[in-house]
Formats: structure tokens, sequence, C-alpha cells
């Protein structure tokens, strides 16, 4: 079975930077590269930053 050469990982919600660094890791993924996004939500009418969304690029190890 072909796996994809790169994949985003999200850190879930109850999961820390280095547990979604080990599952990668377990998958056969190395990370490459990071992205941030702000979550918001509306409070009251006013937008208030609720968390911070962290992906991993993942890419696939070499088998050598």
């Amino acid at each position: 079975m072909s796996r994809k050469k790169t994949v985003w990982f999200e850190v879930e919600e109850n999961e820390s930077i280095e547990d979604c660094l080990k599952r990668m890791e377990a998958e056969g993924y190395v990370a490459t590269g990071r992205k941030e996004e702000p979550i918001f939500a509306e409070v009251n009418d006013q937008i208030i930053p609720v968390r911070q969304l962290v992906k991993f690029k993942g890419s696939l190890l070499s088998s050598s």
C-alpha cells in the first residue's frame, strides 16, 4: 500500500506538541514544516482568541 509523501498533522486539543511529534514518528513521518492559526470565538459581541491551532507538515521517512 502506498502512503502519501507529505501529510499535515494537527496537534489535538488535549495533546502536547511533543506527543504529536511522537505520533508522527510512529506513523513513519518526520516534521519538515510548521504552521499556526489562531482560533477565535465570539463572546458577548466580542471576538476573543480561544487557542492556537498548530499543524506540522510530515514528510515520509525514507526506508533504508
